[in-house]
This record gives structure tokens, sequence and C-alpha cells, in this order.
């Protein structure tokens, strides 16, 4: 017998040799169980209904799917929707990690009022924020700016309304850098720009493209904020989301069925992008 074999412990009694080095191959009884609950609620709640919207836009096949999102008032809303979502995550990219950083980086007199101000729009009805914002851009402004049924005052409502995601997802990662490798950095000739460059960007860039992607997404489906300001004109100021409500209201379920599948189709394409951008930075990182 080796020394190596002498010194090894014994099997406690009643144990099956090598039982421990196994791996475990099943799942528990309680993961299973919370798995099978999790599958279930989100099948419920998001994919069968989902499905059942995808699978209505096809009811005429797929001729009079084409027909009815490239009608002219339907191709109009879907431009219009997509186009000022993409300016306003944009919007929201900058100044949303512009924001973040004064909260977390700087001290001013009443921080904590605007660190809580920035939910306000997770908390507004959307309805309620559209009444605002047409009470304070709209004909009788008392700020003498008239933006209402303009495509100027739709994207007012959109930027209102995703003011949040960029800010709560880049805010979180400020508070965690480590200020040690700044002032390393700092300490060996390196200056401001170089140090955001180099050490603060790189960490801050997956929570941008997620929050951008989160602010491009709730912008798509965008309605209440919307409903008032726009004054829902056809080919000019009317999104995507009225001009379904409006497909609904005419008894065309079918043709408001396959405009939302257009935007569940962008918005699907926005967040797979941004998981392969996410894991593509990963690898290089």
């Amino acid at each position: 017998m080796t020394t190596d074999t002498a010194l090894r412990p014994a099997p406690a009694p009643g144990s099956t040799p090598g039982a421990g080095a196994r791996p475990r191959s099943r799942l528990s009884g309680g993961t299973a169980t919370g798995l099978g609950a999790a599958v279930l609620y989100l099948s419920l709640i998001v994919l069968i209904p989902l499905a059942l919207v995808v699978w209505r836009s096809a009811d005429h096949g797929p001729g009079y799917f084409w027909r009815a999102v490239t009608t002219p008032d339907a191709w109009a809303a879907l431009t219009l929707t997509i186009g000022a979502s993409v300016i306003v995550a944009l919007i929201n990219l900058v100044m949303g990690t512009l924001i973040a950083w004064v909260l977390v980086r700087d001290r001013f007199p009443g921080k904590a009022v605007v660190d809580t101000v920035i939910d306000l729009p997770f908390a507004l009805p959307t309805i309620v924020a559209g009444l605002v914002l047409l009470a304070l851009y709209g004909p009788e402004s008392p700020l003498g700016i008239n933006l209402a049924y303009s495509r100027a005052g739709v994207m007012l409502a959109l930027l209102f309304v995703t003011l949040p995601f960029v800010v709560r997802t880049v805010q979180p990662v400020l508070l965690e850098l480590d200020a040690d490798m700044e002032q390393a950095a700092a300490s060996l000739g390196a200056g401001p720009f170089q140090i955001f460059r180099r050490i603060i960007l790189p960490n801050l860039v997956p929570a941008m493209l997620s929050g951008t992607a989160l602010a491009f997404t709730r912008s798509i489906a965008e309605f209440g904020s919307t409903v008032l300001i726009s004054g829902n004109l056809p080919f000019k100021t009317q999104v995507a989301a009225v001009n379904i409500f409006s497909q609904i209201e005419g008894d065309n379920t079918t043709g408001a069925a396959a405009i939302s599948t257009v935007l569940l189709v962008v918005a699907l394409v926005a967040l797979i992008s941004l998981d392969l951008l996410q894991r593509w930075g990963n690898r290089r990182g």
C-alpha cells in the first residue's frame, strides 16, 4: 500500500465508495418545480399571447399580411414610430449616461429629489403624462412653446416615458466601479479623458447598450403619452400603437395583428442584436 493510499480517509460506514465524486445529473425536486412554474407563468403571460397575435396576423395569408402593413396610413405610422424610436434611443444613450454620471459622481443640493424624479415616468400613468405634456407644450403653453400635433411632440412624449431606462441601467455600474483603478491610472499620468475612455467607458458600454435597447423597444410600443399630444393625424403624427387601436375600432383585427407582428419582430431583432453585441464584447474583454 502506498503512502497516499494509507493517508486517504476511509469511507463512512454505509456509504458507497466514489459516490461523492459523481456529478449530479438530475434537477432536484424544488428546482424542477420552480422551473416548471416559471415556464408556465411565462407561457401564459407572454409566449402564448404573442404566438396568438402572430398566428392571427396570418389568417388571410402572406399577401393580406403584406397589404395590411403597407397601406399608406399603416406604413406612415410604422415609419414614424421606428424612426422616432431610433432617435429617442440615441438621445437617451447620451443624456441618460450623463444624468447617471451626475447622480453618482457629483454632489449638489436636491440630488435626492432629482434621483426620485427619474422614476416618475415609471409610476405615472402614460395618459396622464400625455396630458401634462399637452398642458406644458400645447397651444396654451405657459412657456410659449407649442409642440402639439407635431412629430417633435411625439418625440418629446417618447423621451419622457423612456427617460429612466439608460439612467437606471448605467447608475449601478458606476456605483460599483473600482475607484482605485482610476486613481492608479491618474498617478501614472493618465488624463481624465484617457481614464474615461480606457477604464470607465468599457465597463459602461454593456449597461449603456442594454438601457438603449430597452428605451427603443419601449418607444415603439408607446400609446398613452402620445395619444393626446400627437393629435393622431394620419400620415403625419399617428404612431403605430394608435394605428393598431384604430384598426381594432374598425373591426380589422387581422390588420391590427399584422402591424403588431411587425413591431414584435423589430423589438426581437433589437434585443437579439444587443445580446450578440454583449457576447462579442465579453469575448474581446
